[in-house]
């Protein structure tokens, strides 16, 4: 019985070994359906209960999974250090001062407080990731494989800011991070499609990353808004357009996400589609176009439905012990 015990032990310290960051995208993922909901009682007036009891749950999850990583990063300081610098793994790392960003615009309603040092710590943490990321890319000779649509992560935190800092900072500080995002979105958009198409296909566990093609766009789009307001201007319409023609082209191409092993890299699936929700919303609140309240509501249902399915896959593989082992 106690070398049972000891062998347990041991398997779970391995376990919190092969940790990944990549966990935070659950963060992302809870953050967007809470998101989601906040606005949907805001718009349509559906019961406010379900939007505090997702920012519950996200802040709960958060803390959890913060809290392991940073005993991996205690006990295993050498694997993070490898994470670190590994030419794929590197992008998931800007999810941590995503998911502060993310937490930020949650509680934008609930607590200023929270919401304002969830800000200032995630803009903090998004500032040094996109630096070091970009000179990361810069310094290796990356390989054309190693590139995949995860390399938007570090670039979308960028376009996040300006709609976590909405109201609290001065316009023009958001404007750079507006900026820097932006820039870097069409550049990455031309490399990875060009990857995609001319090269090998995406491996397994990164088909589902093709959905944060959706984000850029959509939360674009939301910032944009949210810094000058008023009518949509073309700009606005562009971007907005944008993001519901990746979704529209990814629902096109539903067979290639059916029958696919289930990776954590699912999360993937869950913040874009809130994102083009939260998009859709926004542009029926400010237009009064009727479409655009009818693709809300699909895209609320879709992102719900997703959420629930990948989250049940989540916690069946965790039981299983599927979950933090040697990839």
């Amino acid at each position: 019985m106690e070398k049972q015990k000891e062998e347990c032990k041991v398997v779970e310290i391995n376990r919190l070994k092969f940790f990944p960051v990549m966990m935070f995208a659950i963060v992302m993922g809870l953050s967007g359906l809470a998101i989601v909901f906040q606005k949907a009682h805001d718009i349509f007036g559906i019961s406010g209960i379900y939007g505090n009891a997702f920012a519950m749950l996200d802040t709960v999850v958060f803390i959890i999974i913060g809290f392991i990583y940073i005993i991996k990063i205690f006990t295993y300081t050498d694997e993070v250090k490898k994470e670190f610098k590994h030419p794929v793994r590197i992008n998931f790392f800007a999810a941590i001062a995503i998911s502060f960003l993310l937490v930020a615009i949650v509680y934008h309603p609930i607590n200023h407080t929270i919401a304002f040092y969830s800000f200032v710590i995630g803009t903090a943490l998004q500032t040094f990731f996109t630096f070091y990321t970009i000179s990361f890319w810069i310094n290796r000779n990356l390989e054309l494989n190693h590139s995949n649509p995860a390399w938007f992560i570090p670039i979308v935190g960028n376009v996040l800011v300006p709609v976590a800092g909405a109201g609290m900072i001065d316009t023009n500080f958001l404007m750079y991070y507006f900026s820097v995002g932006m820039f870097l979105w069409v550049v990455l958009t031309s490399i990875l499609i060009n990857r995609i198409i001319f090269h090998h296909q995406l491996a397994g566990k990164f088909v589902p990353t093709l959905f944060i093609f959706i984000a850029p766009p959509a939360i674009g789009f939301i910032a944009y808004v949210k810094m000058f307001g008023g009518e949509l201007d073309v700009f606005a319409i562009m971007l907005y357009n944008l993001a519901l023609f990746f979704t529209f082209l990814l629902f096109f191409m539903y067979k290639n996400f059916i029958g696919l092993k289930f990776f954590i890299s699912w999360w993937a699936f869950t913040f874009p589609l809130a994102a083009v929700s939260i998009a859709s919303m926004l542009a029926y609140k400010v237009t009064s176009i009727v479409l655009y309240k009818y693709f809300a509501f699909l895209f609320i249902t879709v992102t719900t439905l997703v959420i629930l399915i990948v989250a049940f896959r989540t916690i069946q593989n965790m039981l299983k012990g599927e979950i933090c082992i040697d990839e």
